[in-house]
């Protein structure tokens, strides 16, 4: 079992910066891979970044590519979304997630989920 706590939403301008991190507890750390989504209301969730376990390699939703950094520390059991010139549709309930094997924008093939942080954009 892996646990996921999500922390460093909030209510930023259009433009600004927020980093999220998301500890994980439980299995090693090392051993998944990590990764991001996004939800709002109505639509389905969807994938904002990936980072493979030893984290040398990154994937980016088109729409974030060049403006969000994911990284991780396994070391400290976290990974970290850097988030950059944000715009209002970023705004959203962001996710992190555990996947035992490799990186993917499926959601479906990932084991464990936090509980989701609030990122609001204003105009």
């Amino acid at each position: 079992q892996v646990r996921l706590v999500e922390s460093g939403g909030g209510l930023v301008q259009a433009g600004g910066s927020l980093r999220l991190s998301c500890a994980a507890s439980g299995r090693t750390f090392s051993s998944y891979a990590m990764a991001w989504f996004r939800q709002t209301p109505g639509k389905e969730r969807e994938f904002v970044a990936g980072i493979r376990r030893s984290s040398g390699s990154t994937l980016y939703a088109d729409s974030v590519k060049g403006r969000f950094t994911i990284s991780r520390d396994n070391a400290e059991s976290t990974v970290y979304l850097q988030m950059n010139s944000l715009k209002p549709e970023d705004t959203a309930t962001y996710y992190c997630a555990a996947h035992y094997g490799a990186t993917s924008t499926t959601d479906d093939l990932y084991d464990y989920w936090g509980q989701g942080t609030q990122v609001t954009v204003s105009s």
